[in-house]
């Protein structure tokens, strides 16, 4: 598709233009004139912090030269960051045998980068459980590749970072799922709030178009090095059961990468277009949150929330995006939601985002809240994976399995520890010390296993659910 005045890249370009306040029209930087190409870094990190000021500075900016930033030291210190603990992918390589050689490996990545023979190794396909009987499909990439592309990364979240809007936290720095639970609680207590749509989009990660995404990188990117590496990692394809089929769309999931892609394609096609164009047509407050491909809208009038299904569905069709119906509605909540439906003798509808159900409560005080509890979704895929570790670790020591479960628990807590919680976490605990029993029973018909025997063991003890986030 040319991109002509009915492009809505160039209508979002000039709308983030004059967000800056900047002057319309691409401005580019050229080796030996700007300070990052003339000015040598002390330290890697420098050179990252040179890039973030220059893309805090300069919105509008289109940088063609990013490569230089990855040196050998600069690979080693993204290393170091990374999780090493990954599986293998096509060339079954493991981490440690590549952290033997490091250095080696580093100088050679370098050097085929500068020569521009460096190629994108298809990524291993495996399917993981996603519920319901469900998989999910992840892409392993090669450990050298996983490496490349987090050094990639690391270079787009700084270029990228100013220009993100303030409407998304995933995959981003000093942002998380527990700041989009407090904006949005906020949000919905204090503003206008009476209708919310939510909403997922189909297969988010593997329908990308290439294409748009393309376009969407070369507005900010001009790095030849750069966009080539990019494009080798959209078209290098998976290797499922040793046979390898090109990609035509998606991003390279499992890959560091990935989730920078699809923040920068859904910050041209959802953030800026709401923020900068729907806004203006609506006649009443309105708040979009979104983390990764889940977002739910916020609206008070009815009709705003109608007119923006309509359009929300056109403008994902026009970038080969398609929202999951089973997924995705309107309803009445809020406190004004809350108080029409008391009339009638109806309770509000309740809606899940980010794990939480989120329902129209009151507080202590008698006063409007929003109540969030685990979703029985999380629920049972957290004590789904404790039965499924529980049967394939049955003959571990009983200490062993109370460290591990103990371990499995704080995690749990540590991400649902909310306010209101706190009944929902106790059942959890008593479920995985029911799973526990039954499993441990298993093993003998002739057990002592009762209740009074085990509350007496020391190695019976789980930790207990604690409020861990009073303030989202």
């Amino acid at each position: 598709m040319p991109r002509g005045k009915s492009d809505p890249l160039v209508v979002l370009r000039a709308r983030e233009s004059r967000v800056h306040g900047e002057a319309a029209g691409q401005v580019e930087t050229h080796p030996g004139k700007h300070p990052l190409h003339t000015r040598r870094q002390d330290t890697v990190s420098t050179a990252l912090d040179g890039i973030a000021t220059a893309a805090k500075n300069r919105p509008r900016e289109r940088f063609t030269s990013l490569a230089h930033v990855i040196t050998p030291d600069f690979l080693r210190e993204t290393w170091q960051q990374m999780n090493r603990r990954g599986a293998s992918g096509v060339d079954r390589m493991t981490t440690v045998e590549f952290e033997r050689e490091l250095d080696q490996h580093c100088e050679s990545i370098v050097a085929r980068l500068k020569a521009g023979t460096y190629t994108a190794p298809a990524v291993r396909r495996v399917e993981i459980p996603k519920g319901n009987g469900k998989t999910r499909p992840l892409g392993i990439p090669t450990v050298e590749d996983r490496l490349v592309q987090r050094a990639v990364a690391r270079i787009l979240e700084r270029l990228y970072e100013p220009l993100f809007l303030p409407v998304s936290f995933g995959f981003r720095p000093n942002r998380s799922a527990h700041d989009a639970l407090r904006v949005l609680r906020v949000q919905i207590i204090t503003g206008k709030v009476r209708y919310v749509f939510e909403a997922d989009i189909k297969g988010y990660f593997n329908h990308i178009s290439h294409e748009w995404l393309r376009k969407m990188l070369e507005l900010r990117i001009g790095d030849p090095v750069i966009l080539r590496l990019l494009g080798k990692w959209l078209n290098a394809g998976v290797m499922i059961n040793g046979v390898r089929s090109a990609t035509e769309e998606g991003t390279p999931q499992g890959g560091p990468v990935s989730p920078v892609l699809a923040n920068i394609y859904l910050h041209y096609v959802l953030d800026l277009w709401f923020e900068r164009l729907c806004k203006k047509k609506f006649t009443g407050e309105a708040y979009l949150t979104r983390f990764a491909d889940d977002f739910v809208v916020c609206f008070q009038n009815e009709p705003d929330a109608r007119r923006f299904e309509k359009e929300l569905r056109r403008r994902m069709e026009a970038f080969s995006l398609e929202l999951a119906e089973e997924k995705t509605r309107l309803i009445e909540f809020g406190r004004f939601a809350r108080e029409d439906r008391a009339k009638s003798g109806e309770k509000p509808l309740t809606f899940d985002f980010l794990g939480f159900t989120h329902i129209c409560g009151v507080d202590t005080k008698g006063k409007f809240t929003v109540v969030r509890h685990p979703s029985k979704k999380s629920v049972r895929k957290f004590l789904d994976q404790v039965h499924a570790w529980l049967i394939t670790h049955v003959h571990w020591r009983r200490r062993d399995q109370q460290r591990h479960l103990s371990q499995m628990l704080r995690g749990f807590y540590q991400y649902f520890g909310l306010y209101y919680c706190r009944s929902t976490l106790d059942w959890v605990l008593q479920e995985v010390r029911y799973q526990w029993r039954r499993t441990l029973r298993r093993q003998s018909q002739r057990h002592r296993l009762y209740w009074s025997y085990l509350q007496s063991r020391a190695w019976w003890e789980l930790p207990k659910p604690s409020l861990l986030h009073p303030t989202v």
